[in-house]
């Protein structure tokens, strides 16, 4: 039996981030993966799903070239090389993390993995061989996998998740997608972009719920301009498949066609068959359940990533497996600061925030500062072309602090790093309103927005 100072159960953003950080302070590593290295975020999520959007901005860039002085004839779409390239790019990058592997002399064990107490798993490979490895330390990062509503099984083919979303032999003509958060925006938004007729149905009051409220209405009067059709504080009662189409049956008796419905209404952790109970590891709602260090109820064993709880984030689970490997290196390290990881939707125009919305900072009792300003405000969107869109900082009136930055509008999910840092460095509004931004950029909307809270942006 191969004895090892950390055996990591997952192979994904956390895990394999975990693993290397190991190998870093010498640790001898294993780390246990029974599909693809990297997990969901690299083979059928972030990674994926961001080069099939990249065609979509391509394909929307070449239709609007006219705007830009430049004639284009007859675009055609190719949609097996489309779904080729997005394959491709996420197999090349598990071959990375491969390599990484082997670079860091971290062991990589092809099999599922389960708890046996006392620092001892069992792993069973796909021939159903099973072995027996050992750890001083043991790290969960098994992830999460799409959830349903009861009864509304999806079947891989008319009822879909975000897998067979992203691997469609044939572009659907139209599509219902039922979820508008994240997923289901991001989705929404590739296919209306190639043309498909998509309906979007959220059962609460706004698209991209978790957001700002001025935001996700900016997001739904763009989207419906681009004429998506959108259904917010709607259920669905039963999904009905028929030859060709599906029929999704609303509550109230309205009846939605399409060829396929798409399934985005979140996710669950991956706890079964893990041995959690025999091990008296605490589960609550789904979710592993761990302290502000990826500790356990079971010392010496951490959970990290998507299968211990939201944000289901790739960045805040990588985050998770260096903060529970510094931690049990006894390197002291800082607990995670859940209130400041960035959010991203990819979707066009993008959509980024971090922080309190503005509900959410009035709920707290804050007395608040809050600033907007609009890309068409600033040069360099009018020389791109790409003026959709604004910047919303929230700060505290009394002590200037900012509370929230939330964005939407072009390159969002780059800018919203910055307000990231000023809220680790708690820097005030002064501060970040006195650091020179370079012109022309898009960041001057930080600037602006943050000048306008204080009642003084030069270019509105």
């Amino acid at each position: 039996m191969q004895n090892y100072d950390i055996l990591i159960i997952g192979g994904g953003p956390g895990g394999y981030v975990a693993a290397i950080r190991a190998a870093h302070l010498g640790k001898n590593t294993a780390v246990i993966e029974s599909n693809h290295l990297g997990g969901i975020c690299l083979n059928w999520g972030c990674i994926p799903t961001k080069a099939l959007l990249k065609n979509a901005d391509v394909f929307n860039i070449i239709n609007n070239a006219n705007k830009f002085g430049i004639e284009v004839g007859e675009i055609k779409v190719n949609w097996s090389k489309i779904i080729k390239r997005s394959r491709d790019v996420a197999k090349r990058l598990s071959k990375g993390i491969e390599f990484l592997m082997k670079k860091n002399k971290i062991d990589y064990i092809p099999a599922q993995g389960k708890l046996l107490g006392k620092g001892k798993v069992e792993t069973t490979d796909s021939n159903g061989k099973k072995t027996l490895a050992s750890a001083n330390n043991i790290i969960i990062a098994t992830g999460a996998r799409p959830k349903w509503f009861p009864g509304i099984k999806p079947d891989g083919k008319q009822v879909i998740t975000y897998k067979e979303a992203m691997i469609l032999d044939k572009q659907p003509k139209s599509l219902v997608i039922i979820g508008a958060g994240a997923i289901g925006v991001e989705f929404a938004h590739f296919y209306q972009t190639f043309g498909t007729e998509v309906t979007l149905i959220e059962a609460r009051p706004n698209i991209l719920p978790i957001e700002d409220d001025e935001i996700s209405i900016e997001l739904e009067k763009i989207f419906k301009k681009h004429k998506m059709n959108i259904l917010t504080n709607t259920k669905v009662d039963k999904i009905e498949k028929l030859k060709t189409k599906v029929k999704v049956h609303l509550q109230g008796g309205e009846i939605v066609e399409a060829e396929k419905a798409l399934i985005a209404v979140g996710v669950k952790g991956n706890i079964e068959n893990m041995g959690l109970e025999e091990c008296n590891i605490a589960v609550e709602n789904g979710w592993i359940q761990k302290n502000e260090f990826m500790e356990t109820t079971q010392k010496n064993v951490y959970a990290i990533g998507d299968v211990a709880g939201p944000p289901w984030l790739a960045h805040k689970a990588s985050a998770e497996g260096i903060t529970a490997v510094e931690h049990l290196s006894e390197l002291s390290p800082e607990p995670m600061h859940y209130d400041n990881i960035p959010g991203c939707t990819y979707c066009h125009p993008e959509v980024a925030s971090v922080g309190l919305t503005e509900k959410m900072a009035t709920e707290q009792g804050y007395t608040l500062k809050i600033g907007k300003f609009p890309f068409r405000g600033l040069g360099k969107a009018m020389a791109v072309g790409d003026v959709d869109g604004f910047v919303k900082v929230i700060y505290d009136a009394k002590y200037g602090e900012m509370l929230g930055c939330h964005i939407i509008g072009a390159e969002a999910t780059n800018l919203i790093t910055e307000a990231v840092i000023a809220r680790n460095l708690e820097a005030t509004h002064q501060e970040v309103l006195k650091t020179i931004h370079p012109h022309p950029t898009l960041s001057e909307a930080i600037m602006e927005a943050t000048a306008d809270a204080l009642g003084g942006a030069i270019h509105i």
